[in-house]
C-alpha cells in the first residue's frame, strides 16, 4: 500500500494526491493518514509547495465524497444496509456502519459533516446520511469542505514536522480513531437511552 501511494504520488505529484484522496473516499480501506502525511515529507525535502498540496487533497476528498452523497439520495437506508451487508466486505463497509453514520448525521445535523470529516472511520460514510436526509448540496459542499481543509491541513503539516518519520502518524492515529468510534457509540447510547426514559 504504501509503496503504491508513493509510487503515484512521486509519477503524477499533485495530481496524484487528487486521486488518491478521491479514491481514499471511495475506498475507505485507503489511509489518508498515511497519503497527505506523505505530502507533507516531500514538502519538507523541497519536491512540492504546502499549498498546492493542501489544495489537491481537499479537492480529491471533496469531489470522491459526491458519489456517497448521491447514493444517499437515490437509495434509502435499509437499502443501502442490504447492499452494505451483501457487498460491503470488499470495501470494509458493513450495514451497521451506514446506520451509526446516518445517526450520527440526525442527531447533530449539518455541524456532523463538518465534524465527522475530522473523524476517521467517519469521515468518508458521512456523506451518505447527508444525501439520505436530502442534505442541500451546497450546504453539503461548504460544511465537507471546511471539515476536510482542517484534516488535511493537520496531516500534512504533521508530515512535514516529522519528516522521515511520518508512517507514525497512522500508527498513533489508529487508537484515536478507536477511540473516537467508540466514542460516538457511547453518545449514540445515552441519547437513545434518554430518549427511552422520556418515554
Amino acid at each position: 500500500m504504501t509503496e503504491w501511494i508513493i509510487n503515484t504520488m512521486n509519477s503524477l505529484g499533485y495530481v496524484g494526491i487528487a486521486l488518491l484522496m478521491f479514491s481514499e473516499n471511495l475506498f475507505p480501506p485507503i489511509p489518508s493518514e498515511l497519503i497527505m502525511p506523505l505530502a507533507g515529507f516531500s514538502i519538507s525535502q523541497g519536491q512540492m509547495e504546502l499549498i498546492p498540496a493542501i489544495a489537491s487533497g481537499t479537492i480529491g476528498t471533496i469531489l470522491g465524497a459526491f458519489p456517497w452523497y448521491y447514493l444517499g439520495r437515490i437509495m434509502d437506508e435499509s437499502k443501502l444496509e442490504k447492499l452494505a451487508n451483501k457487498y460491503g466486505k470488499w470495501i470494509f463497509v458493513s450495514g451497521g456502519d451506514i446506520q451509526k453514520a446516518n445517526k450520527w448525521f440526525n442527531k447533530y445535523g449539518h455541524i456532523a459533516v463538518l465534524v465527522g470529516r475530522l473523524v476517521p472511520g467517519v469521515r468518508t460514510l458521512i456523506s451518505l446520511p447527508a444525501g439520505i436526509n436530502n442534505m442541500k448540496i451546497n450546504s453539503f459542499i461548504i460544511y465537507s469542505t471546511v471539515g476536510t481543509l482542517i484534516w488535511i491541513s493537520l496531516l500534512t503539516s504533521a508530515g512535514y514536522i516529522l519528516g522521515e518519520n511520518y508512517t507514525l502518524i497512522e500508527k498513533y492515529i489508529a487508537p484515536i480513531s478507536k477511540i473516537a468510534l467508540l466514542s460516538i457509540v457511547f453518545l449514540f447510547v445515552i441519547w437513545v437511552i434518554k430518549k427511552q426514559m422520556k418515554k
